[in-house]
């Protein structure tokens, strides 16, 4: 039961002339369907993920256009599906998480660009990097360079990035290069407006097939010796045409300024930040117009050396902006400008951060350090006042405050990967520490307080091939983590495989948690059908957990030939303690694999609050599972706390005044999981928890029972 786009696809369906409303990605994916797309694939991931999410629920739609869309396995499977454009005119989208989905990606993108393409060719890709970003921090630019792609970085408005998918789409045909389009956190969620134009079905398509396959051209192959020749091809006609289209249809954009003796050279993408910056210096008005004139760079690979020359020819000095590391696009400009002997001053990161997200604070001093330098008349003193202040403010918080306590990010109320790392952390009182390979999922955020667990993370789904060096030189055995979206996605060849075939003596833990959570809560191969869901409406059993429903991964596991298997319900965490226990100590020296069973409490609770609701709305009996802690009781050691970290429970005021500890208190959000009364029986802690029932229109004898409770209960009381 994924997240619904009902109101994203009606966006979607938009004609000529009306308005469309919502943020930079559903523009994106509209802009698809204008540019006259015949296929769009990918693998969902911050900030991209709504672009394939949205697509995928509209297929109903896009099947009438005879668009064809298709959810991959993996970032490489995405890239291989632009070889359809290779041979024929088809114009294919592409979308994945970047850089760690580039990398996926690369060996196919590199396969793709050197024969080229015919059809236009774009891959949209989250440039997830700076504040906020989930990855490491790298830079797609590289692989732009690299394999000769051009690569747009539009300004974050919403009629100029949709009118740059076209023109990626006509570029990558003229130049018969693929094109990457990056798009930063801030760009995909800005929110605006743009006139719509109607969406275009393709000429070749799902509704109107190709008669005959193309006729055998060992030119459009990857393969010696015509790769020789492609190379040249990529120097002497794609870069070339590519320039030629950016520099016809302006791509980059020149903004006038009054100051005209300086130039600021800026990504796309950074624009927003720069004229920010420029408001601090009073160098912009409200409405974004520059004093200084800007080249705004939509393309920012490959450069247009021309363009360059026009715009910092009798400048005395020019400053590019070029968010990341290295400074890629300030060593074009050099480049280009000094073989065109022109001699402007040319600055860049001798003065701006070598590295991290430029944010306006990031920006200001540089900007007031150049303007110090090349146009002394213009007064910095307010920027450096604001500056100063915020420092002043920053302090004086840390002054008064103290240091405050760090907050983690950390799994969800619920969370069903929760309670495998409290049994990992009891199952180690007992056998000793061991190295724990983490992953890319949910599961990483065991990493943090009060888990952290995890040496390594070296890709999505490759816990159990980065532990196959360190394993045989460990006293102890190693244990791997991995979720089932990882397993799929890269974890079942890279890692199982690879264990089965060299018989490593290798633990893989599992989450099976039926969905790729952490992108998203998209369905993958054992995600529980519709029909699983139906039966437990039937059997008013939707509060259950359905990850047993599908049994796909155990299959596949005994079909590779795994031996030793055992599937254990996440929230059993003594059953889950004895289980890896078992698998650290056993005589068996082959792959043992643990199934951690527990469907994601998101989409749990997806399916259980509308139930739930309905049958409130309806008057029917409904129970709810409600946890607490007997204050007379606790402690006051909090060891359930640093074993569980779930949010609901927490700390309150001792109402014993002889007691000085705070007690353990489970507030409002609780979902019922029952780990903290599971973590307290496995971990023999103080018997402080207790499970109440709360029953909402109960039935005639439930009422009498508990009538005859409470009478009772009334009179044991002492008075």
């Amino acid at each position: 039961m994924e997240v619904q786009f009902t109101e994203q696809i009606a966006q979607l369906q938009l004609g000529a002339g009306d308005t469309f409303h919502g943020e930079g990605i559903l523009a994106i994916t509209k802009a698809l369907l204008q540019s006259g797309v015949a296929y769009i694939g990918g693998y969902q991931g911050a900030p991209v993920s709504h672009l394939l999410d949205v697509m995928v629920q509209a297929r109903p739609y896009v099947d009438g256009l005879g668009v064809h869309v298709e959810a991959c396995s993996n970032e490489a499977s995405a890239a291989a599906m632009l070889g359809a454009s290779i041979h024929y005119p088809l114009r294919g989208a592409v979308t994945w998480k970047s850089i760690v989905g580039t990398n996926v990606a690369a060996d196919a993108l590199s396969n793709l660009a050197s024969p080229g393409v015919v059809g236009g060719a774009l891959i949209v890709v989250g440039e997830d990097y700076g504040e906020g970003a989930s990855v490491i921090q790298e830079r797609t630019h590289a692989y732009a360079m690299k394999s000769t792609m051009a690569l747009f970085d539009p300004r974050p408005d919403l009629a100029k990035m949709v009118d740059l998918v076209e023109h990626a789409f006509a570029l990558s045909e003229a130049s018969n290069m693929p094109a990457l389009m990056e798009l930063r956190i801030r760009a995909c969620h800005v929110r605006g407006t743009f006139t719509a134009r109607d969406n275009v079905a393709p000429q070749v398509s799902t509704r109107a097939l190709i008669d005959e396959p193309a006729g055998f051209d060992y030119m459009r192959l990857a393969h010696p010796p015509v790769t020789f020749r492609h190379e040249k091809l990529k120097v002497e006609q794609r870069i070339p045409a590519a320039q030629r289209y950016i520099e016809q249809h302006g791509l980059n954009e020149f903004v006038d300024g009054e100051r005209s003796g300086l130039g600021l050279i800026v990504q796309g993408g950074l624009v927003p930040a720069l004229v920010r910056a420029l408001q601090r210096l009073g160098l912009a008005d409200a409405f974004g117009t520059s004093q200084i004139p800007l080249l705004v760079l939509n393309v920012t690979y490959p450069l247009v050396p021309a363009e360059l020359s026009r715009f910092a020819s009798g400048k005395q000095a020019v400053l590019v902006l070029e968010e990341g590391y290295p400074e890629y696009i300030e060593k074009d400009v050099m480049q280009a400008l000094r073989r065109l002997d022109v001699q402007t001053p040319v600055h860049g990161k001798d003065l701006l951060p070598g590295a991290g997200e430029y944010t306006v604070e990031a920006l200001v001093p540089a900007l007031a350090a150049w303007l110090e330098r090349y146009a002394p008349d213009i007064d910095t003193t307010a920027a450096r006042a604001w500056l100063a202040a915020l420092a002043e403010r920053r302090a004086d918080a840390q002054r008064t405050l103290g240091a405050l306590p760090a907050r983690p990010p950390g799994f969800c109320v619920g969370c069903p990967e929760r309670p495998v790392f409290a049994a990992l952390k009891l199952a180690q009182q007992e056998v000793g520490p061991v190295h724990v390979a983490a992953d890319i999922g949910c599961h990483a955020l065991a990493t943090f307080e009060p888990f952290s667990s995890g040496h390594s993370i070296l890709g999505y789904g490759m816990s159990l091939a980065s532990r196959a060096g360190v394993s045989p030189m460990m006293q102890r055995r190693s244990i791997a983590v991995m979720g089932d979206g990882g397993f799929w996605h890269n974890g079942l060849l890279t890692g199982v495989q690879a264990a089965l075939f060299n018989g490593d003596d290798a633990v893989l833990v599992i989450m099976k948690n039926g969905y790729t959570s952490a992108t998203g809560t998209q369905d993958i191969l054992n995600t529980p059908d519709d029909e699983a869901r139906a039966e437990a409406e039937r059997n008013a059993a939707l509060h259950q957990s359905l990850a047993h429903k599908n049994q796909t991964i155990e299959a596949t596991l005994k079909g590779m030939g795994v031996q030793w298997l055992r599937v254990v319900h996440t929230y059993e965490v003594a059953t889950m303690q004895r289980t890896l226990q078992e698998a650290l100590t056993t005589p068996f020296t082959g792959l043992k694999v643990v199934v951690a069973e527990g469907e994601c409490q998101l989409e749990r609770q997806r399916r259980v609050k509308p139930w739930t609701a309905g049958r409130l709305k309806r008057g029917e009996r409904v129970e709810r599972v409600k946890y607490g802690v007997d204050e007379d009781v606790c402690t006051g050691d909090h060891a359930c706390i640093r074993l569980s970290g779930c949010p609901t429970l927490t700390l309150k005021d001792n109402p014993d005044p002889l007691r000085v500890d705070p007690v353990a208190t489970v507030v409002e959000g609780c979902v019922g999981c029952g780990l903290c009364g599971a973590n307290a029986h496995a971990a023999t802690l103080c018997p402080s928890f207790y499970r109440a029932e709360v029953v909402t229109h109960p039935g005639v004898g439930e009422r009498l029972l508990a009538g005859m409770r409470r009478w009772v209960t009334d009179r044991l009381r002492p008075d």
